[in-house]
C-alpha cells in the first residue's frame, strides 16, 4: 500500500491529518479491508505503528503482503 493510497482514503473523511488518530485509523482499516476483500489481523504493535501516513502505508503494505 502506498502513501498516496493511504492519503486518498483518509481524504475521504475531509482534511488529511498529520497524525492518525483512532477515528481515522478505524476508517482506514475498514476501507482497506473493503478494497482488498480481506480481514486484517492487527496486533497492538501494528496499531501503534500506524500513527503517520507513511508508517500506516508501510504497516499495511507488510500486512497485505502476508495474506
Amino acid at each position: 500500500m502506498t502513501v498516496t493510497e493511504v492519503t486518498e482514503i483518509l481524504a475521504m473523511l475531509g482534511e488529511v491529518p498529520e497524525q492518525i488518530r483512532s477515528l481515522e485509523l478505524a476508517w482506514l482499516i475498514s476501507e482497506v479491508e473493503q478494497r482488498y476483500h480481506v480481514t486484517l489481523q492487527l496486533g497492538d504493535a501494528d496499531l501503534a505503528a500506524m500513527r503517520t501516513i507513511p508508517d500506516a502505508a508501510a504497516t499495511l503494505r507488510h500486512l497485505l503482503g502476508q495474506i
